[in-house]
């Protein structure tokens, strides 16, 4: 299953960030269960990254069936939910996910996986 990370600058302070992940995963925990499964997403996270000079960047990796079909759907939809969601990533980012639904363009540039282990290649 092809994998999406990307990095977004984070433009709000930390715990902004933080109530918004938190509503994912309690009063819209329900809400962002479908989101995900309507555009093939089985795995998301977000991890933070604070660097010396260039502020705190939120990481994204996405595990999703489709990223070319999913994130075109998921640009051009205005249901309430993803409408609130990107509206979050948008406010907290500056990324506009109508315009960069999966975020700024990332390019791997390094991949290892430990052929003895199963599964063990995310990126193949």
């Amino acid at each position: 299953m092809p994998l999406v990370v990307r990095a977004f600058p984070l433009c709000q302070p930390v715990e902004e960030l933080e109530a918004f992940a938190k509503a994912l995963s309690t009063e819209r925990s329900r809400d962002a269960g479908a989101f995900y499964r309507r555009f093939g997403i089985s795995h998301e996270s977000w991890h933070l990254q604070k660097t010396g000079s260039g502020g705190t960047w939120v990481i994204g990796v996405t595990m999703i069936d489709n990223p070319t079909e999913g994130g075109q759907r998921y640009a051009e939809t205005s249901a309430e939910f993803e409408d609130w969601f990107k509206d979050q990533v948008h406010r907290l980012s500056g990324i506009n996910p109508n315009t960069d639904p999966l975020g700024p363009p990332t390019t791997q540039v390094f991949a290892w996986a430990d052929d003895q282990r199963p599964n063990s290649d995310l990126c193949a």
